[in-house]
């Protein structure tokens, strides 16, 4: 019997050998803390008259929460998600993330590199058939960075048909590969949406699923984000608006984000996103070493500065940058964040990691980008006990 026994631990030890890469213990993370109530939470004073304030006057509509580490320090909405029929936004409510949505995408391709399946060094030609021949010295890691040189949708001729034209992962994939490249991949940074809907359908054929499905059965169902996914049309998103022409806030119905589908689709909520924060920067998505791909400087050394501060460092579908800089009184803490304007929306998502501190700004009117920002830095700001920022600086 202590022979059987010996053999059943050497066999099980064989088995369980190839899960294990070298360098790394075989743990498990730790089990995602449980959602703290969904009630209004205002323990940063100085934030809470700041956004009363605003929220009466009607500077900014959305939702707002702070938290550091578990602990939820701010939690509030103010607005209406819908202005026709008086319907007020809930703590709960379901904002269109836009490009807030890169991040999302990216951990997707990092999730597939530490399975096996793929390497951010692959070069793009490999997952995407037809590959025009501008395309051969692409790799994924260029799309994550921003450094492709594939033009942006923006940047092509008929961007206003486009913008309003519903298309397929293929046809897109069809229209980018009509251009050449903008630079050689890697000597310069430009922002480009784009190259995450390539990297989307990079995800669709190395995972063999829909890129929105992959990542509800990847991420959202295990982390228990059920008011989070693609907004197709139905998916219960508040209205947002956008001031036109001086006749005050306008419904924006149209988003069209099918032509956006891996750089700015998705839709979520402010508690559904610090549990995506709390999993992605603690462990419990990606590797040690995915993770840091994620949150490195991928621009080349002889990038800018940008409008006359230092640039910000590229990192994957996140950047990272003290943009308390840019508020007065500034401070210093670097934060990796990213930001989101789309058809009726501007949000901001930032982190701290030094003090382990999450901020989530979500707004549905496209015109309070300034109001976001501030609202954003004032959170960090208080939570981190910094003087309280009073305006946008110059």
């Amino acid at each position: 019997m202590a022979v059987i026994a010996i053999l059943v631990v050497l066999i099980a030890g064989l088995v369980a050998w190839p899960m294990v890469r070298p360098g790394q213990e075989a743990t498990a993370p730790e089990p995602v803390p449980p959602r703290p109530p969904l009630v209004v939470v205002e323990s940063l004073p100085l934030l809470s008259e700041q956004l009363n304030r605003w929220g009466r006057s009607g500077q900014f509509t959305g939702g707002v929460l702070v938290a550091r580490g578990d602990e939820v320090l701010f939690r509030q909405v103010h607005g209406f998600a819908d202005r026709s029929l008086g319907t007020p936004l809930a703590l709960n409510s379901r904002f269109r993330l836009a490009s807030v949505s890169k991040q999302f995408t990216a951990a997707a391709v990092l999730r597939l590199q530490d399975e096996g399946v793929l390497s951010v060094d692959d070069p793009l030609c490999k997952w995407i058939q037809p590959c025009p021949a501008a395309w051969g010295p692409v790799r994924l890691r260029h799309l994550l960075g921003h450094s492709s040189g594939i033009p942006d949708l923006m940047a092509r001729p008929g961007w206003g048909i486009r913008r309003v034209t519903p298309a397929t992962m293929a046809e897109l994939t069809a229209e980018s590969a009509q251009y050449g490249l903008q630079f050689p991949p890697g000597t310069k940074v430009r922002y480009n949406n784009a190259g995450y809907n390539l990297l989307g359908a990079v995800v669709e054929k190395a995972s063999g699923k829909p890129l929105h499905t992959y990542l509800r059965t990847a991420f959202f169902e295990p982390l228990g984000m059920a008011d989070t996914g693609y907004d197709d049309g139905a998916s219960d998103v508040v209205m947002g608006y956008a001031n036109l022409g001086g006749g005050g806030p306008s419904p924006q119905p149209d988003a069209n984000v099918s032509i956006i589908v891996g750089a700015g689709a998705l839709y979520s909520t402010l508690d559904d996103l610090l549990v995506w924060q709390r999993a992605l920067h603690h462990g419990h998505l990606l590797s040690p070493r995915s993770h840091a791909m994620m949150i490195a400087d991928h621009a080349p050394g002889s990038t800018p500065p940008e409008r006359g501060r230092p640039r910000r460092d590229w990192g994957f579908g996140v950047f990272t940058n003290s943009i308390g800089q840019r508020v007065s009184p500034a401070f210093m803490d670097r934060q990796i964040f990213h930001t989101g304007s789309w058809s009726g929306f501007r949000n901001l998502m930032t982190y701290q990691p030094d003090q382990d501190i999450t901020v989530i700004v979500l707004s549905n009117n496209y015109h309070q980008r300034d109001a976001v920002f501030l609202l954003s830095q004032q959170g960090v700001a208080e939570a981190l006990g910094r003087p309280f920022p009073t305006a946008m600086g110059r």
